[in-house]
Parts: structure tokens; sequence; C-alpha cells
């Protein structure tokens, strides 16, 4: 009955902050709090319902892992709410499930994130919680050893899924001798070799004030969030001991590499230098990939692999925007006996619309589009929560969301074919094909 209530209140917020969305600015509705303890929240109140979503993040996630002891991060992440305090796994998720409070933990390449979303009749008890995962995680040896075994299952299965081989033994080749080049959830040889000293260590280098970001939404004014932000965080110490991670570019570019795998269909990962997210050219890039194979029904990669010749169910291109490289991706699933006739499809697509640029057409609907559907990122207060961290992790500024379709509506034809040469012209690409495909693809630069 709470989890109900819980959930059919996340649906009538998320409609009342898309109603008052046009009404009032984002950067009107953003309240920038420091708290007394001087941490900073970006907190956006909406008293529709009494709900509280909040997002946070922590720099340093699988990148700060040791070679030899990768997955590190990612299991640390998954004990974090496996007891805590005084509380056993199994109390502290009683606690969690007899107020229907969401507390989760994940982590990627470059953050340790965190999610909470309660009631506000529970905020007390949820953000004490909160403080209890994240400044006493018990880190028990039976609960270690569950999820570590379940992470030991987990790549077993992914041993042998071509999706999840093809990215890896990308990563792999694209950032040999660099963290990014890590398998995320490690190998079987690395967890096993995971101890609990490992995962208190690692929480202490990472979990600390000086690199928090936080954003919320929800039924509560600033100054009791406040209160509440540095009950939770505020005893965490203040610096942490993150490794350096040095800037890095894809290498391999222009090399092919078929890992054989007796399964029906070829999946192909495709990929090169793309764009950080500083970077001036940024919004551009974006445009333009959108036309290339980030706009699904409407991308050329879709007409030309799908409608016009049915030889994929999916395809798609993104830009990925890491803290320290910038990436251009593009992949595909198709039958073996068609794997190099795709690949060669999508490579003269992208040379294509590297030399000639996108017509005017393209990028009207193109901007349209992206400008139209920015409104759908912000559907629950939990993705409004998100996108805000997302902002600050990305040192976007405030008032970005104010500015965002702007920045969009101001991309020229000029700008995109300019774009389009810099990014996608003779830079290369590198190519993992997992499967049996015949004819093998032949080498070369892609």
């Amino acid at each position: 009955m709470i989890i109900s209530k819980l959930i059919a209140a996340g649906t009538i917020m998320s409609l009342a902050l898309l109603s008052t969305a046009t009404a009032q600015s984002g950067k009107d509705r953003i309240e920038r709090i420091v708290t007394p303890g001087g941490i900073e929240i970006w907190h956006v109140r909406d008293n529709t319902l009494p709900m509280l979503s909040l997002e946070f993040a922590f720099k340093g996630g699988t990148a700060q892992d040791p070679v030899e002891k990768a997955g590190l991060a990612y299991i640390a992440a998954a004990l974090l709410d496996e007891g805590a305090g005084n509380l056993d796994s199994r109390a502290f998720q009683e606690q969690l499930e007899e107020r229907a409070i969401s507390l989760s933990f994940t982590t990627d390449r470059d953050a340790l994130r965190g999610s909470l979303k309660t009631l506000t009749e529970n905020r007390d008890k949820a953000f004490e919680l909160l403080k209890l995962a994240l400044t006493a995680p018990r880190f028990d040896a039976s609960e270690v050893e569950r999820i570590k075994a379940q992470t030991l299952a987990m790549l077993r299965r992914r041993s042998t899924n071509p999706s999840n081989i093809s990215g890896e033994r990308w990563f792999a080749r694209a950032f040999p001798n660099h963290p990014y080049g890590q398998p995320q959830q490690g190998t079987v040889e690395s967890v096993a070799k995971i101890t609990i000293d490992d995962l208190r260590a690692h929480h202490a280098n990472v979990v600390a004030r000086s690199t928090l970001k936080l954003a919320s939404v929800g039924a509560i004014d600033g100054k009791e969030l406040a209160v509440l932000v540095d009950q939770a965080f505020g005893a965490l110490p203040k610096q942490g001991k993150l490794k350096t991670i040095v800037e890095v570019s894809p290498q391999a570019l222009g090399e092919r590499e078929i890992v054989d795998l007796d399964v029906p269909q070829t999946v192909i990962t495709i990929g090169g230098a793309g764009l950080k997210r500083n970077d001036p050219d940024f919004i551009p890039a974006f445009v333009v990939n959108h036309i290339l194979g980030g706009g699904t029904f409407s991308s050329r990669l879709y007409r030309e692999v799908r409608e016009k010749r049915g030889l994929a169910y999916s395809v798609y291109s993104y830009l990925a925007p890491l803290a320290h490289a910038g990436i251009f991706m593009s992949g595909v699933s198709t039958r073996n006996d068609r794997a190099a006739e795709t690949l060669s499809i999508i490579l003269d697509e992208i040379k294509v619309l590297a030399d000639k640029g996108p017509s005017e057409d393209e990028l009207t609907k193109a901007k349209s589009y992206l400008i139209g559907s920015f409104p759908l990122r912000f559907d629950t207060s939990g993705k409004v929560a998100g996108q805000l961290l997302e902002i600050q992790m990305e040192n976007l500024g405030i008032d970005y969301i104010d500015r965002r379709n702007a920045l969009v509506e101001a991309v020229s034809i000029a700008d995109v074919r300019r774009v389009a040469n810099r990014f996608l012209k003779d830079a290369g690409l590198l190519v993992t094909l997992v499967g049996r495909p015949k004819p093998v693809p032949v080498g070369g630069k892609g």
C-alpha cells in the first residue's frame, strides 16, 4: 500500500513539475542552497505531493580500480545498502521497506552515484539511513562474499554474451594501459582478489565532501533540507584520496578485431575520438550525431541499414563525453552473412556525412526534435533531480536548462558541416566484431 502510494505520488508530482515549467524558468525555480556545513545543493521545491527525490555523486568511479582488482568500485557500491552502523543487511533493508524508502548506489567510470526517494513523512529516517550507508558501511564478510558470488555469476554470463564481449573488447583496445580500458565489473580473476580491506580503503578514498554534488526535488523548504543534508553528509571527510587519471584519446584507430563466437548474429562495435562536454563544438556535434544515428527512426543509419535493406532491427550512434576522454560510438547486430555489408554501409554513411555534412532539411528536423523532446528529460521528479545533478557534474551552470534550447537553435548549417568534418573525417575508427561474420570484413582504416 505504501509503495503504491509512493509510485502514484511520483506520477502526479511529475505532471505538476511539467505543467509549471513553461510558467517559470528553470533558473528561477532552482534554488542554490549552501548548508551551514558548507555543502551545496540545487533544489526545486514542489509541494504538490509529499515526496522528496535526492540524487548525488562523488567523483571517482571504476577508473579508480587497481588493475589487479578491477571491479572494486562496482562491488563497493553494491554493498553500501547491505548493512550499515548497527544494522545488518536484513535489518537495513527492512527499515527501508517498512517506510517505502528507495535507496540505491551505482558506479560508472568517473563517479559513484546515489539516489534516495522518500515520502516526506519519512524523510528523517531516510536521511538517517543514508548517513549510515555513507559513513558506516559494514562490509560484513557474509555480504561481501554474497555480492562477489553474484558478480562472478554475472561475469560468467557476460563472457558468452556477444554484446558485452564486443563492448569490453572495444574499450580494452581503445584504452590500453589506462583505467578506461578495464572492465567496469572486473574479471573472474580480479573480483576473486578483492578483500574487505580493499573495499574499506576504496570507500575512504572516494566518499568525501570535496567532490560531492547534490540535487533534489520535493516538498521541503531550503532550510529544512539544509539541516538534513548536513546530517547525512556533514560527517564525511572533507578530502578523499583519488588517484590522478590522465587525459586520453582512443587508440588502435583504423584497426578491426574479430572475436570468434558461435552465435547466429555478429555484434559490431565501432568507435573513435569524439568531443568532451566542455568543447565549444559539443552542441553542434550532438546535432550531427542525431542526424547520423542518434535519432532512431529519423537517422541516416536507421534509414540505410533497417528501412532500405532490412539488415538489422536497431542501429545507433552516440557521443560519450567521459571526464578524461571524448568518444564517438556506433553499433549494430546483424546476421553473420550480412555483417560485412552492414559494416560497410555504416562506415560509408559516416564518410559521406563527414565529407558533405547534413542537409538544411536534416538540420531543421534535428533541431526541432531535440528542442521539442527536451522536456521529456524532466517527466519525473527523479529525472528532474538527475538532470540537475548532471548539469552540475558537467559544470554547465545553473541556468543551463534555460539556455540549452537556444544553444541548439543557434546551430547553423555551417556549424554542423564544419563539426562533422572535424570529428568524423579521416579520424579512423576502431571496430570489433563478435560472431562469425562471413565474408570476413577486410581490414584497413574505418
